[in-house]
């Protein structure tokens, strides 16, 4: 059967329609493959390092004295003793502000009225009164110490009363900070001398940490101070010093 042309032609365009559905493969969904492992890299090894205590001091005459003073009276009656105590301790503060000390520079610490009793049998009897009153007094002029007490003394004679005399500086914070600056010296050379031994060289600071610093304090004398008694009140003033101590880690090139 001969075919026409215009059916030979829809009969091609009909199969092309098809053909491309039929003969397309269906996609299938591999799974992924899994990315080649890498093994972690070891950790870094730590710097070698060094650790040292490291200890320092620094010392200057003091510039200040601290006395402590003051005066006490006993008498019959509480107004006895009151008006005894009065007149010396207006005698002491005369005396002190006559040696240049200042107001500012001038306390009372304390101010007391007692009753004093005697025992009988395990009876107390009332026998007076005692009063007493104390001061601080800081000379600047440490060189005045001794012409100070020695005019505590002369004006109020026998109600007079020393406690203290402490020696200070001023200003802490200088002494102080030579004390840091000579421990951390300390401590750099130990640790180079530690690098030397171990054969390697210093590296850089790590750490650093203050374990102890104390307020400068005056040094304690090493023997008896020769004087020539209460009269003329020799005074040693000696030293203040302070003293820090550190720990610092270093690293070994």
């Amino acid at each position: 059967m001969s075919l026409s042309r215009r059916s030979v032609a829809a009969a091609v365009v009909f199969l092309s329609a098809f053909v491309p559905a039929l003969g397309a493969a269906p996609a299938l969904a591999l799974p992924a493959r899994p990315a080649a492992a890498h093994p972690p890299a070891p950790p870094a090894a730590a710097p070698a390092t060094v650790t040292v205590t490291g200890e320092g001091s620094a010392s200057a005459p003091p510039d200040l004295a601290v006395v402590g003073a003051g005066v006490e009276a006993s008498a019959k009656t509480s107004q006895s003793a009151l008006d005894a105590r009065n007149r010396a301790a207006a005698a002491l503060l005369a005396a002190v502000r006559a040696q240049g000390v200042a107001e500012q520079d001038i306390r009372t610490r304390s101010v007391t009225l007692v009753p004093l009793h005697a025992y009988a049998d395990g009876v107390p009897r009332l026998t007076g009164y005692q009063a007493a009153q104390s001061f601080t007094v800081t000379v600047r002029e440490v060189a005045k110490t001794g012409a100070v007490l020695q005019a505590v003394t002369d004006a109020a004679g026998d109600a007079a009363r020393v406690d203290s005399v402490d020696f200070d500086v001023s200003d802490p914070a200088p002494l102080q900070a030579r004390a840091r600056a000579a421990a951390h010296a300390d401590a750099h050379a130990k640790a180079e001398q530690y690098a030397r031994l171990s054969g390697r060289r210093l590296g850089a600071l790590v750490s650093l940490s203050e374990d102890a610093s104390t307020s400068p304090r005056p040094v304690q004398p090493t023997g008896d101070t020769p004087g020539a008694g209460i009269a003329a009140v020799p005074v040693a003033p000696g030293e203040i010093r302070a003293v820090a101590t550190v720990t610092a880690v270093y690293e070994l090139d």
